[in-house]
């Protein structure tokens, strides 16, 4: 599907731009708008190209992550660095976008624009079949839907909330079920090893448990809200940031403000060959763990930088207040204020390398820890956490808007960056990014790894 979008968007801009020159030849150089269909071609475009990532996010990473053999000692360490080099993948397509396609669709066409990545998604699926004989395919070990399964689990250990817990351990005791860790959490799910009311419908320990470790993302899924929510500031603020700034880097050359956000993704791809081949030898020499860390305390660090983003944001904000008012800029918005746009870099490189460990490791995270059969969708539950605190942020600044604006003062969000207050809401979000660490830090110390033959 995605490559029909891409396809459909060419499409889209080359009727555009092939209406535009008639319009100016026509009109004698006065432009006319579209027609009413092509302006809905052009979102029907967009919108089948987001269900198509929907579908193509979560289930190509799992596909992937399929291709090694959890049996295999070597071939684990492994893994876990397919998700380092899919990322280092990803963000070098982005710098790429970033700098020839925004060049192409600025300076040449639109269309040749949308048309490049067309060629290219195709060329990437006929690859991608070509090698359809030499894939690993999962064999499904329950024919049983798997959701259907989980919250049959649910439903069951709900129907013997009465149930004495005695008769829970003769239940276990008769199917010679032997106590390990992960088992004495969520004891209320083991209720529904008894059939309710006597209809014979009863689960496996096997089934309670992928029930349990499902139940046991919920935590961590929450906490990582907290992070998720500073992303959404970087195309925004630190964008608006930098177009009050000076980027000049020679008296004819200077950066766009977009520009910046490359050093994010330069960051991404610089760190991750410096992580996954020097960082991860040393810390696995330490722990003796084929990861070097676990995925929580990975998580945990990009959390941690996170936070050290936002207060860095603050500071620059306030020493670029602090200049605009030097220079007599209050109320000069338009006015470059004589700062460099290199103030702005580090909590642009520190966000990358969170990504390098937060985000690397909640896609490892949630491939690993969920059921076999629910793979995808685990990496379906990370992608999900992005867009829900797209959500809470945008909840998030129109809340702030609503309570510091009023009759004769300026919010902090105000037209005039010059008079707003980002840095107020920078160390907001480090307020928030902290009590999310530690909440996450509480429940990090709480969770217990499934065991990966019991699932």
């Amino acid at each position: 599907m995605g490559p029909q979008a891409l396809g459909f968007l060419f499409l889209s801009a080359a009727l555009h731009s092939f209406k535009s020159s008639y319009c100016l030849i026509a009109a004698n150089n006065t432009a006319c708008s579209p027609p009413q269909f092509q302006i809905i071609f052009f979102f029907f475009s967009l919108y089948l190209f987001a269900i198509a990532q929907a579908g193509h996010k979560p289930c190509l990473q799992a596909f992937g992550a399929d291709q090694f053999d959890e049996q295999d000692p070597e071939e684990c360490k492994d893994k876990s660095s397919f998700f380092n080099w899919w990322n280092f993948s990803i963000s070098s397509g982005i710098i790429v976008a970033l700098f020839v396609l925004n060049y192409i669709e600025d300076n040449l066409s639109w269309g040749l624009g949308f048309g490049i990545p067309c060629i290219i998604m195709c060329l990437a699926l006929i690859i991608f079949l070509l090698g359809t004989m030499t894939y690993r395919f999962r064999i499904q070990s329950n024919g049983r839907n798997p959701f259907v399964r989980i919250g049959q689990v649910f439903l069951n250990a709900a129907r013997n909330w009465r149930t004495n817990p005695e008769a829970i351990s003769k239940k276990e005791e008769a199917q010679g079920i032997l106590l390990y860790q992960g088992s004495q959490q969520f004891k209320f799910l083991d209720k529904a090893l008894l059939a309710p009311d006597g209809s014979g419908e009863n689960f496996s320990t096997t089934e309670i448990e992928e029930a349990k470790a499902v139940l046991r993302l919920v935590p961590i899924w929450t906490t990582c809200l907290g992070y998720v929510i500073v992303f959404p500031q970087v195309p925004t603020l630190f964008t608006n940031q930098g177009v009050t700034m000076d980027r000049s880097i020679t008296p004819s050359l200077q950066i766009p403000a977009a520009s910046l956000q490359s050093s994010m993704s330069i960051a991404v791809v610089l760190f991750i060959p410096i992580y996954d081949q020097i960082l991860v030898p040393i810390a696995r020499a330490i722990t003796r763990k084929p990861s070097g860390i676990t995925m929580l305390q990975r998580i945990g660090t990009g959390g941690f930088l996170s936070f050290l983003s936002m207060v860095i944001a603050g500071f620059v904000e306030r020493e670029r207040l602090k200049t605009a008012v030097e220079y007599g800029l209050v109320d000069m918005p338009k006015e470059i204020v004589p700062m460099s746009g290199g103030w702005l870099l580090p909590q642009y490189l520190i966000l990358g390398i969170a990504d390098v460990f937060t985000i690397v490791g909640l896609q490892e995270f949630f491939y690993d820890q969920v059921p076999n059969e629910l793979k995808s969708i685990g990496l379906a539950l990370f992608l999900s956490i992005f867009g829900i605190g797209s959500f809470l942020s945008s909840f998030l600044i129109s809340m702030v808007e609503k309570a510091t604006s009023g009759p004769g003062r300026d919010s902090w969000f105000s037209d005039n960056f010059n008079r707003a207050h980002l840095d107020y809401f920078y160390w907001l979000l480090a307020a928030l990014s902290a009590a999310s660490f530690a909440a996450y830090l509480y429940s990090a110390k709480s969770y217990i790894y499934n065991r990966r033959n019991r699932l």
